[in-house]
């Protein structure tokens, strides 16, 4: 009769403890399959959006329009100089050539530019937008992948680590133009190769950028874009799938919670 009692009781221990095994399998496995759903990469754009030198590249074209714009008024070069605000870096160059009275090319005008910008990130500090190195750490500690999508050249890119410790941060996922044969933003190239090289699918990164055409391009990649307004121009963001004006906004808590 005991050694019956006994065989109850432990028969029925082992059934609560392969039911509490299967609810933690069953559990787990759907876990799982909920962070598999979720974005497991930050794709960050580099000037305006990881570091602050939007202003330094784009009054870097004044000197082009001294030498190559001399029918051009000291007004009219400073209200074409306004303009820049709300444009890519390629989109300024092609304006600035076609405000050019004097004959030069496109392509010398970039390269002439890119002289007078490097000259002008060598002789000033250059700093990372305000929260981007709190916000990048806590996106680690979430594991997610990060890499900078940049239309810059890989020159620049050289200059800018110098002085600015994005290896620290990015390792060596710091993609620009040149990896991609100068396609330019809004084309997605950079971003779908930045993808490529972390080895993640785009529509599992969340790209984070200050201008229209890198939102174009992040949404043309197939991403997740957050605007980030360092521009002060949310007109231009309009198309991003959500726009904060720092990055101490964006809740990664319940971006991480969204599927696919």
């Amino acid at each position: 009769m005991k050694t019956s009692r006994n065989f109850i009781i432990v028969t029925c221990a082992i059934s609560i403890v392969c039911i509490a095994l299967g609810y933690f399998f069953a559990t787990h496995h759907q876990s799982k399959q909920q962070f598999e759903r979720r974005f497991q990469a930050i794709i960050f754009d580099m000037d305006g959006t990881t570091i602050d030198t939007d202003h330094m590249w784009k009054s870097s074209n004044g000197p082009i329009l001294d030498s190559h714009a001399p029918h051009l008024t000291p007004d009219e070069k400073k209200a074409l100089v306004d303009t820049f605000a709300h444009l890519t870096i390629y989109e300024v160059w092609k304006l600035v050539h076609e405000n050019c009275s004097l004959e030069i090319t496109l392509d010398e005008l970039i390269d002439e530019n890119i002289k007078h910008l490097h000259n002008v990130y060598e002789n000033n500090t250059i700093s990372f937008i305000p929260h981007f190195t709190s916000f990048h750490e806590k996106a680690v500690a979430f594991g997610l992948k990060t890499a900078i999508a940049s239309n810059s050249q890989q020159k620049t890119v050289d200059i800018i680590v110098k002085s600015v410790p994005l290896n620290k941060y990015f390792g060596q996922h710091i993609y620009n133009a040149d990896h991609v044969n100068k396609v330019y933003k809004p084309a997605p190239d950079v971003y779908l190769y930045a993808a490529q090289m972390l080895g993640v699918q785009p529509c599992k990164c969340i790209a984070i950028e200050d201008s229209g055409s890198g939102v174009k391009a992040a949404k043309a990649a197939g991403m997740y874009c957050i605007g980030i307004n360092t521009a002060h121009n949310k007109a231009a963001l309009a198309k991003a799938d959500e726009i904060v004006d720092c990055y101490t906004q964006i809740d990664l808590e319940k971006l991480l919670s969204l599927a696919n």
